[in-house]
């Protein structure tokens, strides 16, 4: 069984475009290519040819990732107000050692981390799922070992 990948509208509009590029351009561009490269005779030892296939290889490939991508796909939404629970799409305010930090909760594809945007599949997003405010969270990074207070969930 697939896991289901969190995904921005952004994000998974930038996909779907992308899907919608190869499948139609993409694919028309390597047909080109593909019958350029037969018209120059003997296919085994034609190099234009096995890079025509190797790029309708790639193509092919990236439509497949894609498809199967959007399939799983559940839209992150944005709950209005404070409280709960920290989940995919919430942003929560993290203190460690009088340091405060702002994380966004968000899929592996959408994660930016120098933007505060953490996968939830990442350790420190992991250990924030399902706590709430008030809870202490400690996090082994190669560093050693990490304690955040989470102080609020928006």
């Amino acid at each position: 069984m697939q896991e289901t990948q969190y995904l921005s509208k952004e994000r998974y509009d930038e996909l779907k475009q992308e899907l919608d590029k190869l499948k139609g351009e993409g694919r028309a561009e390597v047909a080109e290519k593909l019958k350029r490269a037969k018209e120059y005779g003997d296919l085994s030892e034609n190099a234009e040819y096995a890079e025509a296939r190797e790029e309708q290889n790639l193509i092919e490939g990236r439509i497949f990732e894609l498809e199967a991508l959007l399939k799983r796909a559940t839209m992150i939404e944005k709950e209005g107000g404070a409280g709960g629970a920290v989940r995919v799409g919430t942003t929560v305010t993290v203190e460690k050692n009088g340091k405060v930090m702002r994380y966004t909760i968000v899929g592996p594809y959408d994660a930016k981390p120098d933007e505060g945007k953490i996968s939830d599949e990442s350790p420190l997003g992991k250990a924030f799922l399902s706590r709430s405010v008030d809870d202490a969270v400690s996090v082994v990074t190669p560093a050693g070992k990490t304690t955040y207070k989470i102080t609020k969930i928006e």
